[in-house]
């Protein structure tokens, strides 16, 4: 199977308990639309604003976000030491009884013959079926290689869901961190590009969210373009750093045209050097 395809997908029950950071979405005064609450983490591969690999904390606050749909960054899958060498893609959907779908954007060969291989990518977790996952390519600037060049990559993730009868196109990415913009004005084309496949002409409505750590301000000219399609959902507050945050690099956008924001917010929690936003959403029929 190509990386551009690769996915790992553990399909369990949905659970649906933990305590809601803001109130559930409710459909009642809304005709036909479907409530959706979404979220978005970078996980620092399992670690806490302390450095500290604490799986078991963040769980605790993924849980309680309550959310049905999550998108993760930094997710380490048999990548190394940092994270004890675990799949915490796999570990992570079956402790929220949630599916998954694991876009790598390394995946490297194994330090010892027979081992799993060593990857890192994004992840979208979600109560609903997974009906279709893909691994897109946008232009990366490798962290892996010496004397590294902007090429093509994996770790644009995509998940198709299916929520009380509508499609939901969610991807989920981590754009680059350096101050030079130039690979995330490359990257936001791409994602741009990507993303108008699932709107061509002739389809039905499409339903799309981008989750993500963007690495960069709301205003920054490099990501002005993602505005045209989408709506940036405004949480109210920094995330990050998780102490004491001073600016907003971590995303959650919808489609304009159908997909309403009720309710959004930025999460208090130092199970990352990140804090999570999660939004209530109602998806328009």
């Amino acid at each position: 199977m190509s990386l551009r395809r690769r996915t790992v997908q553990v399909l369990v029950a949905a659970g649906l308990s933990g305590s809601a950071l803001v109130p559930p979405a409710a459909a009642a005064g809304q005709g036909q639309a479907v409530p959706l609450r979404v979220a978005t983490y970078n996980i620092h591969a399992g670690a806490g604003m302390d450095n500290v690999f604490d799986l078991d904390r963040q769980t605790a606050e993924l849980r309680s976000l309550d959310a049905d749909v999550i998108g993760l960054q930094e997710v380490d899958v048999h990548w190394g030491t940092r994270s004890e060498w675990r799949d915490l893609a796999a570990e992570l959907a079956e402790r929220l009884r949630m599916h998954i779908s694991f876009a790598p954007i390394y995946s490297l060969d194994p330090e010892t013959p027979g081992a799993p291989r060593r990857e890192f990518g994004v992840a979208v977790l979600s109560r609903y079926r997974i009906v279709r996952a893909e691994n897109h390519e946008i232009t990366r600037l490798s962290t892996q290689v010496p004397n590294p060049v902007p090429a093509p990559a994996p770790g644009f993730g995509e998940a198709v869901l299916r929520v009380k009868g509508l499609p939901v196109h969610v991807y989920v990415t981590h754009l680059d961190y350096r101050a030079d913009p130039s690979v995330r004005t490359a990257q936001v084309a791409d994602t741009r590009r990507v993303m108008a496949e699932d709107r061509a002409p002739g389809r039905q409505k499409v339903r799309q969210i981008l989750l993500g750590d963007f690495n960069a301000a709301p205003a920054a000219p490099e990501l002005a373009p993602l505005w045209q399609e989408l709506t940036d959902i405004e949480p109210g507050g920094p995330t990050y750093p998780a102490q004491d945050p001073v600016q907003r690099i971590d995303y959650v956008a919808v489609s304009k045209d159908s997909v309403r924001v009720r309710h959004a917010a930025v999460a208090e929690t130092l199970a990352s050097d990140h804090r999570p936003v999660v939004a209530d959403l109602l998806l328009r029929r």
